[in-house]
């Protein structure tokens, strides 16, 4: 038999992340070629989706199919001015969701994170959701151990992705998981993406520098930053800032939020980072011009905040146009 997999549309839902669940599990066959899922598509009383986009979509089932589903995917939704203030859901939704039969698997894809954690699905478990509300998620709630580094979450019922393609990722994950490594792996070679991505989410994460020009510290981190390639120690900083170490080490925290050690780590992986993108200086030369001395110490730093190598990070992120 077929694993029934449903698709829960609700209003605000993200196109490109309602197609991911059918668009992967599709392409799992068996060795005899016969597909080893099927996925449809429902919403709440089976009316009409509005989306995100300047269109609304139509669907066949209503949300009694979540009660047929072997797994149930939550489609990434844009989470409501009152879900995101009070971290609460309609009654309507809330009652789809108790449709869903105990030992069925249920998965959210991005930010519809945010629904399973106000069904209290989340309570006392790790999930993810996109970096960019990582945030605001942790805040709302508590209960729920928000991990904003990686791709996707799996606590074995229960299963989050990160933001946009990581649903790709976590849906490869379970027909993995299902079916095996062969299986996933021609998936993915059909849909013509990478069966596996090094790494998670915080590759990805883009890490605004602080632009408080008020800040007691902000002098000491421009210095910083103009002089990423020298070596810079916590009682030059403090000296550029007119302070004891000990008063700046405390106030810098209050205001970045980390030790100085930490930021200045962060500023020259970001410095190496965008030198992959845009160079094509060796890794010794980058780690020089970001100050980490070595290519060892560069590399170690840069897979340590971001979970992949500096050539996997260039591969990546530099692809020659055209190719």
């Amino acid at each position: 038999m077929t694993h029934l997999v449903a698709v829960l549309a609700l209003d605000g839902v993200i196109p490109f992340d309602l197609g991911i669940p059918a668009r992967v599990f599709r392409e799992a066959y068996d060795a005899d070629g016969a597909a080893l899922y099927s996925v449809s598509t429902c919403s709440l009383g089976g009316r009409p989706v509005r989306t995100s986009q300047d269109f609304a979509i139509t669907v066949e089932h209503d949300e009694q199919l979540l009660a047929q589903a072997d797994t149930v995917v939550v489609a990434t939704q844009e989470p409501t001015p009152e879900l995101l203030a009070t971290g609460t859901l309609p009654d309507e939704v809330l009652a789809a969701l108790r449709l869903v039969r105990p030992a069925a698997r249920i998965v959210s894809l991005c930010t519809s994170a945010f629904v399973l954690a106000a069904a209290g699905l989340l309570d006392g478990r790790t999930a993810t959701t996109h970096w960019k509300l990582s945030g605001a998620f942790g805040e709302l709630f508590p209960h729920v151990s928000v991990d904003p580094d990686v791709l996707f979450v799996d606590n074995g019922q229960v299963l989050t992705s990160a933001g946009g393609a990581a649903g790709i990722d976590l849906c490869l994950h379970l027909v993995r998981r299902d079916h095996g490594a062969e299986v996933a792996n021609g998936a993915a070679r059909r849909c013509v993406v990478a069966p596996w991505r090094d790494g998670g989410q915080a590759q990805f994460i883009e890490h605004p520098l602080p632009v408080d020009p008020d800040s007691s510290t902000a002098g000491a981190r421009a210095w910083a930053l103009a002089h990423l390639d020298e070596p810079i120690g916590l009682l030059e900083l403090a000296r550029h800032a007119n302070m004891s170490v000990r008063t700046f080490s405390r106030r810098f925290r209050a205001e970045v939020g980390e030790s100085p050690a930490q930021w200045l780590i962060q500023r020259r992986v970001d410095s190496a980072r965008r030198l992959l993108e845009t160079s094509d200086l060796t890794v010794d030369h980058i780690a020089a011009a970001a100050g980490f001395g070595s290519g060892t110490l560069l590399r170690k730093h840069f897979h340590a905040t971001l979970g992949v190598a500096p050539g996997a990070y260039r591969r990546t992120f530099s692809a020659p146009v055209g190719t």
